[in-house]
């Protein structure tokens, strides 16, 4: 009877024919199962053996084979097998590994044998479940804080120069998950967009950061929480970027009434078109009433407005401070200067002649005294980062008992403050400077427009003794000489002031002027900040710097192609200074072209930072910089104020070695919230102007290019700097080429050109104040009737008959 199954083992040997060649020595053989045993000895009293076998091929090739370890090599010749690794050895292979581990590849490291493979299983789950590993595949393991060469990522955002930021989807780690800077997609692809999902190739760049190349693309994932409102049982995003519309099922609206800011989670459902399905969570207030705008960008940009109980009760138990072992201030009569809107006064001046120079006295509010390392205020303050200003209110870093009460430099009231002494010579340079802690006495609180009426009028405010004021004046013209000397870059972009009624409601925007006495307090602040910094170098104390790099040569390049267009060059990035982007500004003062040029330079820059490890302030052309200045709204200032007290022995609530050595992380974390504080306070004026404008859909506005693409065109608004985009579908019927080179826009029939810069007439055709969108239509190419007036002259063609 034949026999059924599988062939024996070795019947092609056995039941070769006398005299036939045996195999070729480099002919491919069967290998032996992963799970099977690899006999290591054969006993000589075995059945149908007369001696003891030799070892198995391929186990003596592994026991003596180059590759294999020592611990295999024993193994190998010892009848006993290795033990099984503990979790903590195990942790240490995972963390050596440079990639993903297989059991295969830790059986093969530890020398186990196959019967060991259920044992090791279980220790591996074991680990897995108390985050000693993450899966990397459906039979490999990763380090928990490494990622796998392969991994899929959710696209967050975008950094500065508008390339896509990732995170894993999938993160065990402890901590924040790391950042992957994602390339961009070669030409022809679709860009990646916030919530798309792609399988990315990684590479490790960094601690915490990744490089990614998209490998896959796997769709985008439905946002955990929609911020929207509530119209008609649906929810309308109030992120431009959402395109979506989500709907509310009935029962789900959680006493939700129509025109509400809502949150909402999605729901299951296996519906792949139309509005998903959506459970509203929780409801913030009614779109259209006061404060409604600055609410949406609050939770927009997810910046925490509460505070925990135990912060708001250790805020209001502060006292004032005693005067015991600080310097007495009271007599010198230190002023705040701000803005007439400003909510906190953390900073206050002094200056006078010395000799032929000045002596100049910066005192700022003692915040450490009241916030120290580890406490829930300090806790809450580092989450915070800083303070985010809107028009109709402030998300202050610390509660309104400090920000507003004994951490403000009130005028006629006793405050603990840290102050710094400068020395200056004539010509601005600093000869002298000294730090400490004291008890001071605002004799005034003034507003920039007092200040500079009193300079130009050559009087003082009633409370000051005469010639306040111009020793104020003569220390900064002092200052403003050596920045000049020095070279800096000043960029002149005037920022937008919106001005609200009593119901909230936006009655103009304007810009904010620029006065001398804005000035005076900044060189003021620089001054006292260059010190802070030098200060700490000499205490050889841990520095939280303001860094700021100079530009990278893809923007520098970009930059120069934009500034050819206007017959003006700029030096190799090598020998780049700030005083040649100075010369540039210098040339387009005064002309139309003045805005978009300070624009493209300010785009041109890297953005400022804060780090541990100095590398300069390329814009200011100081080669060491921190901030020090304004410690209740950043903490970072807070940060330089312990050092400072612990490296000139001034208390007990000076820097902890625990912070010190946290100073890289923290970096990392409050530069990212004063991005996020800058994104959402742009996005509130965003949205404010577009209620505004939206009470002049329709009317025309000489407007100027601000931006060129495949898809359309941006304009910026001569009036008060309102930007929107004009589609390309609005443009004349045509065949449009974009000349990346020159940033220009050509029809080929019409023969029409839109370049950037070009003044144009524009007409606002649609504004949604609900996400700060606004819509043009450009009049040029238009026939004339209904245009209402004559568009200024552009750089447009005449239009073929």
């Amino acid at each position: 009877m034949p026999r059924r199954g599988p062939p024996v083992k070795g019947h092609k040997a056995r039941a070769r024919k006398p005299g036939a060649a045996p195999p070729a020595p480099n002919a491919p053989r069967a290998s032996r199962p992963a799970d099977e045993p690899t006999p290591r000895h054969v006993a000589a009293d075995d059945p149908g053996h007369g001696r003891a076998a030799k070892p198995h091929r391929a186990t003596a090739k592994s026991a003596a084979g180059p590759r294999a370890s020592a611990k295999r090599r024993a193994a190998a010749r010892s009848d006993e097998p290795a033990a099984l690794p503990s979790k903590a050895e195990l942790r240490a292979f995972l963390a050596s590994a440079s990639g993903r581990v297989t059991k295969s590849d830790i059986a093969r490291h530890f020398g186990l044998t196959s019967d060991q493979r259920p044992a090791l299983r279980v220790l591996m789950r074991e680990l897995a479940a108390e985050g000693g590993s993450a899966p990397a595949g459906k039979r490999a393991v990763i380090h928990p804080t490494r990622l796998p060469e392969i991994a899929p990522v959710e696209v967050t955002g975008t950094d500065p120069d508008g390339d896509p930021i990732a995170r894993p989807v999938a993160w065990q780690g402890e901590g924040r998950p790391p950042v992957i800077y994602m390339r961009p997609e070669p030409k022809g692809h679709p860009a990646l967009t916030a919530g798309e999902r792609v399988l990315a190739r990684l590479r490790p760049i960094g601690p915490g950061k990744y490089e990614g190349r998209t490998f896959k693309r796997i769709g985008g994932a439905a946002p955990a929480r929609i911020l929207g409102v509530f119209e008609d049982g649906r929810i309308i995003p109030t992120d431009r970027r959402q395109k979506g519309i989500w709907h509310v099922p009935q029962g789900e609206e959680n006493g939700a009434k129509p025109g509400e800011i809502v949150f909402a989670e999605p729901l299951p459902s296996t519906r792949h078109l139309g509005p998903k399905p959506a459970r509203i969570t929780e409801r913030l207030g009614v779109m259209g009433e006061p404060r409604s705008v600055s609410l949406v960008c609050i939770h927009a940009h997810g910046i925490p407005d509460i505070f925990p109980a135990e912060a708001v009760q250790q805020a209001e138990k502060a006292r004032a401070v005693a005067a015991r072992g600080r310097t007495d201030l009271r007599d010198i009569p230190l002023v705040t200067i701000d803005g007439e809107d400003a909510r906190d006064f953390d900073d206050a001046v002094f200056a006078e002649p010395d000799g032929d120079g000045w002596r100049i006295l910066v005192a700022i509010a003692d915040v450490a005294h009241y916030v120290t390392p580890g406490s829930h205020l300090d806790r809450e303050a580092w989450a915070r980062g800083n303070s985010v200003y809107f028009p109709d209110r402030v998300v202050p870093m610390l509660p309104e008992a400090l920000s507003n009460g004994w951490c403000s430099l009130r005028p006629d009231e006793e405050r603990g403050c840290l102050y710094v002494e400068m020395r200056f010579d004539a010509q601005g340079r600093k000869h002298a400077h000294a730090f400490g802690r004291g008890l001071m006495r605002s004799a005034a609180r003034l507003t920039y427009e007092q200040v500079q009426e009193a300079a130009d009028a050559g009087t003082d405010p009633a409370s000051l003794a005469s010639g306040h004021v111009a020793r104020l004046y003569g220390a900064y013209r002092a200052l403003l000489a050596a920045r000049e000397k020095r070279g800096t870059l000043d960029l002149d972009m005037p920022e937008r002031r919106v001005m609200l009624d009593k119901a909230g409601r936006v009655t103009a925007v304007v810009p904010r002027a620029r006065l001398d006495s804005h000035r005076l307090i900044e060189e003021f602040m620089v001054a006292a900040n260059v010190c802070a910094a030098e200060e700490l170098e000499r205490l050889i104390q841990p520095c939280m710097y303001r860094v700021h790099d100079r530009p990278s040569d893809q923007k520098l390049e970009g930059l120069r192609q934009f500034l050819a267009t206007f017959e003006i060059t700029l030096p190799q990035g090598g020998h780049l200074h700030p005083r040649d982007f100075a010369r540039v500004l210098d040339k387009v003062r005064g002309t139309p072209e003045e805005r978009l040029v300070n624009e493209a330079v300010l785009r041109g820059q890297s953005q400022a930072a804060y780090a541990p490890d100095n590398i300069g302030h390329f814009g200011l052309a100081l080669s060491r910089y921190a901030h020090f200045t304004s410690p209740i709204r950043r903490y970072a200032d807070l940060l330089v104020h312990r050092a400072l007290i612990r490296g000139l022995k001034l208390g007990q609530d000076g820097l902890h070695e625990t912070e010190a050595a946290r100073f890289p992380d923290t970096a990392e974390h409050i530069t990212a919230t004063e991005r996020r504080a800058a994104a959402a306070e742009r996005d509130a004026v965003d949205r404010y102007l577009a209620a505004f404008m939206a009470q002049r859909v329709g009317e025309s506005f000489e407007a100027r290019i601000s931006g060129v693409t495949r898809f359309g065109l941006f304009v910026t608004l001569e009036e008060n700097g309102a930007s929107g985009i004009v589609p390309l579908g609005s443009l004349p019927d045509d065949r449009w080429d974009l000349d990346e080179a020159t940033q220009t826009l050509a029809g080929r029939r019409t023969r029409l050109t839109f370049s950037l810069g070009q003044a144009v007439e524009a007409r606002l055709a649609e504004a949604t104040p609900r996400t700060g969108g606004m819509v043009f239509h450009i009049m040029q190419g238009l026939p004339a009737r209904g245009r209402g007036r004559p568009a200024p002259k552009g750089r447009q063609r005449e239009r073929r008959r």
